[in-house]
């Protein structure tokens, strides 16, 4: 059997529900994956099925990824944007669920609440996978660790520093995955911005069984001593009203992943982002911001963005090969 099998005709909603034995199958599934697509051999594992795509909260690199990846295994999605569909509206989730169900073979959500994707999956009768929500974020965290895998040829024992707000999604899958995965991960922000207690305390029974770490740390050169990866994310998520970003900027601008904070991680360190980043004035809020507060850069400075060190695009190209690992793993027998 193997490390993807038990997921046939399961649910994909956060990594806490997955073994470190499925997440590796999901992540060698994707590299094989990827390597027919490069090789340009047809892999159309699903042909005829059909996924339905809900987004609450738009994407670039998620939609495309979905859209691309079903495409590639000969299915055809339907995208459902905030005009496109009554879920949650004028329709309850779990009539949506039960529609949707009945119509499409699979279902992808990305949009707020935890519960709703679950309440989804419970209900549809069919694959349901998070696209992102307020508190996890799985797809991105497989196409993190395929990357990682990549370039450092393993995952096991490298140190992954999250700098920044680390309450919210990406903190929080970050922190799951490694603990999973065995990985050393450190958040550095202010205390006020580390991740919820009780998950913690969750995460910290996994690493015992997996020789993982978690640690938090407020000083940003403490933090990221021979680091291998160097993580971060914007300051103010998707959702959150545009008055926070002055608190942001005064809590988190020490927190920077600027020259400075890479040379003092050692040679190693790659950065990472899951995108879109805030790394220069080309884009209307960098714009925004630039004239409200002078910064002409946030989360990332432009300098170690577009440096040999910074591996996000290869990071953006395969959160479409890992969740083509996804839905074929959950939708057809692979």
């Amino acid at each position: 059997m193997s490390n993807t099998a038990s997921l046939y005709k399961k649910s994909f909603l956060k990594l806490l529900d997955l073994t470190p034995d499925e997440i590796t199958g999901l992540l060698d599934l994707a590299a094989d994956l990827k390597a027919r697509k490069k090789a340009g051999i047809p892999h159309r594992l699903c042909e005829g099925k059909s996924v339905a795509l809900i987004f609450e909260k738009t994407s670039t690199r998620t939609r495309c990824a979905f859209e691309v990846a079903a495409a590639d295994l000969g299915m055809h999605p339907t995208y459902l944007d905030p005009s496109g569909s009554q879920i949650g509206k004028k329709e309850s989730i779990p009539d949506t669920a039960r529609v949707l169900g009945r119509m499409y073979d699979g279902i992808e959500y990305r949009g707020f609440g935890q519960d709703i994707v679950e309440s989804l999956a419970r209900y549809a009768g069919v694959p349901v996978w998070n696209g992102l929500t307020n508190e996890f974020h799985p797809t991105q965290i497989l196409a993190d660790f395929l990357t990682i895998r990549e370039h450092f040829g393993s995952l096991k024992g490298r140190k992954l520093v999250y700098m920044g707000d680390a309450r919210y999604n990406m903190g929080n899958s970050l922190m799951v995955g490694c603990a999973k995965m065995g990985l050393h991960f450190v958040a550095c922000a202010p205390e006020k911005y580390f991740p919820d207690s009780s998950l913690v305390d969750t995460c910290r029974k996994i690493a015992e069984e997996t020789g993982a770490t978690l640690s938090f740390e407020t000083d940003p050169v403490q933090a990221v001593k021979d680091a291998d990866v160097i993580y971060t994310d914007v300051w103010v998520s998707m959702g959150e009203p545009a008055e926070v970003w002055e608190e942001r900027i005064h809590d988190l601008l020490p927190y920077q992943v600027n020259s400075a904070l890479m040379d003092a991680a050692g040679d190693k360190a790659v950065f990472m982002h899951c995108l879109p980043a805030f790394h220069d004035l080309k884009t209307t809020i960098g714009s925004e911001i630039h004239a409200k507060y002078g910064l002409t850069a946030m989360e990332v400075t432009d300098e170690v963005f577009e440096s040999e060190r910074s591996i996000v695009f290869d990071e953006a190209e395969n959160r479409m090969h890992t969740i083509k690992a996804v839905m074929a793993a959950t939708l057809c027998e692979v």
